[in-house]
């Protein structure tokens, strides 16, 4: 059964319009004729969740699957997570509206080792047991050999797996919260395992032989079927399920790149497209890296008619091609330049990731950005070429120069730039050289009247990543604080250089649950009992770690913390003198057990072993995408090999976009804002009408200025949560259009909540919305406060008894007399005066009565007839009926001024003007914009 989200969406929830599943795009699949219902949760509030790129392909193929459903949940916000538990009400998915408890297969997305907290909140709030040991003693419970009736809701919980970059890499310390891991790329596993769970629920499987065939599925690892040894080495304890569960590779799919758009402003809120996967660089610190091989690249072709397509399906003015790096897809020029040249009438600009700075050049600098990036991101990782070596970064300080420099000279006047300390083999002089790095690019990007290249440094502490071949070193937390001092002291007499430190604490634990073993479960599950979500990091670093160092003191590993915050991992002795290296020590590193050997990714360990030994002796290894195999283990028939496409030529880029801002034609729209569309923004408002005009073609016209904008300009702003039949905005264009045919192209990309109700040409040159806005008309529901709720009642048990009329129903050709006698005292009053405060911050009385031109009382009939929804609750009328309190409730229209100047007389002003004639306290329980009037 759905959940009731209009009793927990109010206006009071922040952005409520991130939990209502009605993005354009999103499915809607019918719940009794799906066999297996998914939910893919990602553990982070919507703006990160809905644009994360992998979240998206995986609910589009889901969906592509006959007779399966897949929806969508995320991590609530603080206060509608405290309105879930105080309501007593379970985590939903946004879609369907049902409890998570009613699916299938629950997947979370585990990207990054702090996340988890984040994923035990959500089965929490979901009311699922944490464990999957009290999730089979539950289901052990439920399961009835007798096969459920035909859509009947699934017998026991649902089956709850992980996937992402985390979880392929160690799935140990997490592996008690989950029934099985998704290792590796999902687009091909995930639908292989929807059947293998839709056979099992025809064949009325238990929850235990139900994994047990999930776990033949090459990709899926089932820790129930494991146990670990004393080393923290991970062995299975049947012999029906492999030793060791091999990663699954797939190639890209663009296609289902395209999909939702979100009404709220989503972190990367931009069609995002895939243009490489894997990275063969051989970065020796970076596990994504290691974990994605072989690359493969996707045809050009593909790439530009996805783009195509999708900006116009989507709307969006903005894409962004994706890749570990980038800068490697050789068709980038090409592919970039050829959807600028496409698009270069329409303001669509172009974003990338971080680049590799060696092949930034002119082309790339072409096809970046709208008119021009405010700045541009690179990611040198170390400040002398000797650490760039260890690290297999493949840069020099040439390549450095030429990059940073050609940015400058097309116009960039600030970079961002990433850096690390605590690498192998790193020295002083090496933490130093990141600073001597900055100064000497700023001192060679100069030129006659521009202003010194603005650099901004993010210096992170190199965490150690299983699978990479420095997974076997770290460094103290004395140390990286150390290195951070060196480096402060530099930047303290350098112009032009911001700098942002990671918190040593934060790297420590990373560390600490990246390479650890299944001990750490409860270390996880007190943390996240003390309150340490992820966003408790960035809220109080103190409290965080409190709570996480409380954990690990109860959880008797204090002892395993102490390793790594005094970095006894470190295969060298002296960090400050790499060639004496401990061989003995390092032996015994290398030769251990880990707790992540039965996760084979393809890459041999022993290759591993050899990469460090070059690291230490400062020997690079070129990428074998564009030269000789580096016989890591991954290419074979398993995981494939490296796919590069030849790069195409590269077209002749026609010029940056020019806005068209040739105003013909001016149309004005009616329209309103009704049911859940009240819970977007004003802002998100803004940009969905840009994305409708851009899905229908409209030839809108164009601001001018750095930042161009579609000239689509609204009246005036609605508050969230006020409904609205009222509403009125402005498209200029720059091509005469027909009337109806601009309201069917519009109305055929609005929501169901934007209806139209009318529209008509107007004078292009005759004053805006703005300058003609006089008054508005509004619909109120008020109700009196529960303390001055007793004062109503006990009037209307005097008027029944003296007056013979019966004022607490209000039915009939009677009105209630007390609202009545309230709004004639209004009406029959000259003054009422209210403060304001002006924006320079002066207190300013004015006569609000003078702002009032219509005031009256609407019979409770009249009213629940005539503003069935939306008007008078905003909810169904047989849901407001049985909200109703006719002893309390009361409708209310008003005319009022409303001018933007700020002349205004608001729903709140009626409230005032109400409790002044009453002497007794009101709440506004909805508010309706009926009519907005033009002068």
């Amino acid at each position: 059964m759905a959940v009731a989200v209009e009793n927990l969406l109010t206006p009071d929830i922040h952005k409520p319009a991130r939990y209502l599943g009605n993005e354009f795009g999103a499915f809607h699949k019918p719940w009794d004729s799906s066999q297996v219902r998914w939910v893919l949760t990602y553990p982070e509030v919507y703006e990160v969740g809905a644009s994360n790129l992998g979240h998206i392909i995986l609910y589009n193929i889901l969906n592509s699957q006959p007779q399966q459903l897949c929806d969508r949940a995320y991590l609530p916000a603080p206060d509608l997570a405290q309105k879930l538990r105080a309501t007593n009400t379970k985590l939903f998915a946004v879609e369907s509206r049902r409890s998570l408890t009613d699916f299938d297969i629950l997947g979370f997305s585990l990207s990054y080792e702090l996340g988890a907290t984040n994923i035990l909140e959500m089965l929490s709030l979901a009311g699922i047991p944490l464990t999957w040991q009290e999730r089979l003693k539950e289901s052990k419970k439920c399961y009835s050999p007798t096969p459920p009736l035909p859509h009947s809701p699934t017998p026991s919980l649902p089956l709850i797996f992980a996937g992402g970059q985390t979880a392929t890499s160690n799935p140990e310390p997490y592996a008690d919260f989950f029934d099985f891991i998704a290792l590796g790329d999902g687009e091909e596993l995930l639908p292989e395992i929807g059947l293998i769970v839709q056979e099992g629920k025809a064949n009325k499987l238990s929850r235990e032989e139900l994994l047990l065939d999930l776990a033949q599925i090459p990709g899926v690892y089932v820790p129930q079927f494991y146990r670990m040894a004393e080393d923290g080495s991970v062995f299975p304890i049947r012999d029906d399920v492999p030793e060791r569960i091999l990663r699954r590779v797939a190639a890209p799919m663009p296609a289902y790149s395209i999909g939702l758009v979100p009404y709220v402003e989503t972190v990367h809120d931009r069609l995002v497209l895939e243009v490489r996967r894997g990275c063969t660089r051989g970065c020796r610190f970076c596990q994504p890296g290691m974990l994605t091989r072989p690359a493969r690249d996707v045809e050009p072709e593909q790439i530009v008619d996805t783009i195509e397509k999708g900006i116009s399906k989507t709307g969006h003015n903005e894409f962004s091609l994706l890749s570990l790096s980038c800068s490697d897809y050789l068709a980038l020029p090409a592919v970039g330049t050829e959807i600028r040249n496409r698009f270069k009438d329409e303001n669509i600009s172009l974003s990338l990731p971080s680049q590799r700075v060696d092949r930034f050049d002119e082309n790339i600098a072409n096809i970046i950005g709208g008119n021009r990036q405010s700045s541009l991101t690179f990611a040198p990782e170390a400040g002398t070429q000797r650490m760039r070596d260890i690290i297999n970064k493949g840069l020099t300080n040439e390549e450095l120069l030429r990059g940073v420099k050609t940015a400058y000279d097309q116009g960039w006047d600030k970079v961002k730039l990433y850096f690390m300390i605590g690498l192998p083999g790193e020295t002083d002089v090496d933490v130093l050289g990141i600073a001597e790095t900055v100064n000497w690019l700023q001192q060679e990007c100069r030129a006659k009247g521009r202003k010194k290249l603005q650099v901004t440094l993010t210096i992170s502490n190199f965490t150690p990543k299983p699978h990479t071949p420095f997974q076997w070193h770290s460094v103290s937390v004395a140390e990286f604080e150390r290195k951070q001092e060196l480096l402060k002291a530099e930047f303290r007499r350098m112009k032009g250089v911001k700098a942002n430190y990671t918190d040593v604490r934060l790297s420590a634990m990373e560390d600490f649950l990246g390479r650890g073993d299944r001990r750490l479960a409860s270390v996880i599950q007190r943390a996240w009992e003390k309150g340490a979500g992820m966003d408790s990091w960035w809220e109080s670093l103190d409290r965080a770690f409190a709570a996480w160092s409380d954990a690990i003191k109860e959880s008797d590993l204090s002892w395993k913390y102490r390793q790594v915050e005094s970095g006894e991992w470190n295969v060298f002795e002296n960090t400050e003198n790499n060639q004496d290296i401990c061989n003995e020590k390092i032996n015994s590193l290398l030769d251990q057990a880990l707790p992540w050997d039965h996760i084979d990714t393809g890459i041999d360990k022993n290759w591993l072993k050899e990469d460090l030994q070059k690291a230490l002796a400062e020997a690079t290894v070129p990428d074998c995408s564009f030269a000789a195999c580096s016989h890591c283990g991954v290419c074979g028939p398993d995981l494939g090999h490296n796919i590069v496409v030849p790069p195409p030529p590269i077209p002749e880029f026609v010029g940056k976009f020019v806005p068209n801002q040739n105003r013909v034609q001016r149309l004005r729209v009616w329209f309103g804002k009704l049911g859940e569309m009240a819970l977007v923004s004003h802002l998100d408002l803004a940009r969905l009408f840009a994305r409708a005009v851009r899905r229908s073609d409209i030839p809108i016209a164009f601001t001018g200025g750095y930042h161009p904008s579609p000239r689509i300009i609204p009246a005036n702003a609605l508050s969230l949560g006020v409904t609205s039949t009222g509403e009125v905005v402005d498209f200029e264009l720059t091509e005469i259009m027909d009337v109806v045919t601009f309201q069917n192209k519009l109305e055929s990309q609005l929501p169901v909540g934007i209806p139209i109700y009318k529209v008509e040409e107007v004078e292009v040159k005759s004053p805006s919305l703005s300058q003609i806005l006089e008054k508005a008309e509004y619909i109120l529901r008020v109700r009196k406060t529960n303390d001055s709720a007793k004062d109503l009642i006990q009037d209307c048990e005097n008027i029944r008894e003296f007056e013979g009329n019966d004022c607490s129903t209000g039915f009939g050709d009677q009105t209630p007399t007390v609202w009545q006698g309230w709004v004639e005292a209004i009406t029959n009053r000259e003054s009422i005066l209210w403060e304001q405060k002006t924006k320079s911050g002066k207190v300013k009385v004015v006569n609000l009565r003078d702002r009032l031109f219509e005031l009256e009382f609407l019979e409770y009939p009249t009213a629940l007839n005539s503003y069935r929804r939306d008007v008078a609750c905003n909810v169904p009328t047989s849901s407001c009926k049985s909200n109703w309190n006719y002893e309390t409730d009361g409708i209310i229209r008003y005319v009022g001024s409303y001018q933007n100047d700020g002349t205004l007389l608001r729903p709140q002003n009626i409230i005032y003007m109400l409790e002044q004639v009453s002497k007794l306290e009101f709440e506004l329980l909805h508010t309706h914009r009926q009519k907005l009037f033009l002068g």
